[in-house]
């Protein structure tokens, strides 16, 4: 199994590969086009932006560059918060096809859960994915609230809630609820920032498998049943980060890096965030 053969399966059973390319903060232009492709070339499938990125048009002319079909690749946006709203989500999303230059989308996401807004943009999710212009659709960064509240109102029920998981942010709950839903989980910032990269429990994993400490955070995010994205814009790290399905982590190991939790988060909280 590889980068490019390991995939999760959906509740309408799309099939998203387990792990991604994240862009965020890859600037547009021959940035974010380079890393796309240094990816695709290292047998990544799934590529994650968002309209707030502002790289959606380096992602799609990268795609075209790649060489690869269409069918094999998994692309996912977002919906950005001052879009919001029924109408205007169906603009915004027709404003990131546009960049990306593509006619059907892999997977839409809400970014985030704006307080009287969230339904109808769902409603409007749930349009696009009748009409088959996306083939899965969910959310990013809801909370088992933000969710309880959506499915009393929703037609279809998400397909995936991206949100902060490593093993200083556990989750567990939410994990727990999404898992009982059907709705599959995965991470953003997968790796710290780099912070944990030297803690000595993670060291130690790493060196008994003979792999690196982000390598070893990917493959616990595989072993939780977690869809990961780290975001990279280092060919060198994009490569070693697509080479984790080549070992697996104890039970041991994963039940000391669970032991980590200290529910600390590096991006805003979805309770209270204000933007």
């Amino acid at each position: 199994m590889n980068a490019s053969t390991a995939y999760a399966t959906l509740n309408n059973g799309v099939e998203m590969p387990w792990l991604g390319l994240g862009v965020y903060k890859a600037e547009d232009g021959a940035e974010v086009e380079q890393a796309v492709i240094k990816a695709i070339e290292a047998g990544y499938r799934s590529i994650d932006t968002a309209s707030f990125y502002f790289n959606e048009e380096g992602v799609g002319s990268a795609i075209k560059k790649s060489g690869v079909a269409r069918e094999e690749l998994f692309i996912t946006t977002k919906v950005w918060n001052d879009d919001q709203g029924y109408e205007s989500t169906l603009r915004a999303f027709d404003q990131s096809m546009d960049k990306l230059g593509l006619d059907v989308l892999d997977l839409y996401l809400v970014h985030w859960p704006v307080e009287g807004k969230f339904k109808d943009t769902w409603k409007a999710l749930e349009t696009l994915y009748k009409a088959g212009k996306v083939r899965a659709i969910g959310v990013s960064n809801f909370n088992v609230t933000h969710l309880e509240e959506l499915l009393k109102t929703a037609e279809i029920k998400p397909m995936v809630n991206q949100i902060e998981f490593h093993p200083y942010l556990l989750q567990e709950d939410l994990r727990k609820y999404c898992k009982e839903q059907g709705i599959q989980v995965e991470a953003w910032r997968p790796l710290t920032k780099g912070d944990i990269f030297s803690n000595p429990t993670v060291q130690e994993i790493a060196n008994a498998h003979n792999k690196t400490p982000a390598q070893v955070l990917l493959r616990w995010n595989i072993e939780h049943e977690v869809v990961t994205i780290p975001k990279s814009v280092t060919e060198s790290r994009i490569i070693e980060n697509s080479e984790i399905f080549d070992f697996e982590l104890t039970q041991e190991d994963i039940r000391k890096l669970d032991e980590l939790n200290e529910d600390k988060r590096y991006g805003p909280d979805p309770e209270t965030f204000d933007f």
